[in-house]
């Protein structure tokens, strides 16, 4: 069988490693990826395609025969790609570009909270600014501001008082986003621990698929801006199996099975972003693929052949399949940014010694980087994600900063404290 993995990002990188392990390819089947990065080029064959152009893809498809198409980021798919691959028929892991609209619009996904009874903060829909700042009386501080659309991670802002959420509302609204700010939900604050629930579905059956937790802000400690993430582990045990089987009966069936009902039927991953407050778990948000750096922490793990549960939810077939298998280590990514990040980041820095990096089982995931010549350079916000496993999340963590350490980016930067909550909750016994 032929693959072709759409993406460019640490995400992709993670998948394509993990893909070119899969059954699928055996008997001379090709993995593509379009773009692809530095990183990807060792699993896959690199290929120059416009995903915005549809009938670009489709061509590429047909002409390769490119039996399976596996879509890394939400852009594509909020951008209907899946839809028009599957109308040529072409297998595809991920949603519909209605279903994708679980990302597209976070007014979206509260509209079908209502309409499913999830559990999930109170909110409010505003299309002007004049109409944000007076939703604002509803509210009380800490407010939760959040772009109606995709916003590449920055669309969030938690505003500690009344002047910082009417200065981030004219931001938004005064189209520092672009098109994603046209809209804004204001949400009730949610007291409580975060963490990442993943479950992948064919639109009929569910299946569990791991757990995470990542760390948006860029400073130690959870401070500064917030970012696309800068680090995460797997899993995350503050997820019990009870508060795990609730998401399932309570967020992501009831998710699954109105969009079925409603004639879109959600076929992919769902990434359940919760709040863990007094009440059981609230959903925060809704992703459409593949958390990053998530993804990298829970390739990691995964034991199961990826090519096969991603197929399966692609030809209807899930219901066949036994529950994925992941290792019981805990696995811990760290991302290096550029120097910058999240505001202005320095492209063009050089990256050395990665092979030193990985001498002891860790994998340096490409996130954000080019070839000049045969030189490594940064060439984005997020440049590398360093992952590693150990028995404990003490144990990943060290082993992941020990590759961190061997990596030579001068321009670059990480956060020294990724999995610091479970770290401590370890430490305490």
């Amino acid at each position: 069988m032929n693959i072709l993995l759409l993406g460019s990002g640490g995400r992709e990188h993670a998948l394509a490693w993990k893909l070119a392990q899969s059954r699928l390819l055996a008997d001379g089947g090709t993995l593509y990826a379009a773009p692809g990065n530095p990183g990807i080029a060792e699993f896959a064959q690199l290929v120059k395609l416009d995903v915005t152009d549809h009938a670009a893809v489709t061509a590429f498809c047909d002409a390769q025969g490119v039996d399976f198409v596996v879509v890394g980021p939400e852009a594509p798919l909020v951008d209907g790609l899946a839809d028009t691959l599957r109308a040529a028929g072409i297998a595809v892991f991920g949603p519909s570009k209605e279903a994708a609209q679980l990302e597209g619009s976070k007014y979206f996904t509260k509209a079908l909270c209502d309409r499913a009874g999830i559990p999930t903060a109170g909110y409010a829909r505003t299309t002007s600014l004049e109409q944000a700042i007076g939703a604002l009386d509803g509210f009380a501080p800490p407010y939760v501001l959040k772009a109606d659309g995709l916003a590449a991670g920055k669309g969030v802002v938690i505003a500690a008082d009344r002047a910082e959420a009417e200065a981030a509302l004219a931001d938004m609204f005064g189209g520092s986003l672009g098109a994603a700010g046209a809209e804004v939900v204001i949400e009730e604050f949610m007291e409580g621990e975060e963490a990442s629930f993943f479950a992948i579905t064919d639109g009929i059956t569910i299946m569990a698929f791991g757990s995470a937790q990542d760390h948006k802000r860029v400073g130690e400690g959870d401070t500064g801006p917030n970012t696309g993430g800068m680090g995460a582990y797997s899993p995350a045990r503050v997820l019990t199996p009870d508060i795990r089987a609730k998401a399932l009966t309570d967020i992501i069936a009831p998710t699954v099975q109105t969009l079925a009902s409603e004639g879109r039927p959600y076929s992919g991953v769902l990434y359940a972003g919760l709040m863990l407050t007094d009440e059981g778990p609230k959903l925060v948000e809704y992703n459409c693929r593949f958390g990053d750096p998530e993804c990298q922490v829970l390739m990691m793990r995964l034991e199961s052949d990826l090519g096969e549960y991603l197929l399966a939810c692609a030809e209807n077939s899930l219901a066949t399949m036994p529950p994925v298998k992941f290792s019981g280590d805990t696995a811990l990514t760290v991302v290096l940014a550029a120097d910058g990040y999240p505001d202005t980041p320095q492209k063009g820095g050089t990256i050395d010694n990665i092979a030193a990096a990985q001498a002891d089982g860790a994998r340096v995931f490409h996130a954000g980087t080019a070839l000049q010549g045969d030189q490594l350079v940064a060439n984005g916000g997020r440049v590398l994600n360093v992952t590693a496993r150990g028995a404990s999340v003490g144990e990943a963590q060290a082993a992941a900063y020990r590759a961190v350490d061997a990596v030579e980016f001068p321009s670059g930067f990480c956060r020294r404290d990724i999995g610091w909550r479970e770290v401590a909750r370890e430490q305490q016994g």
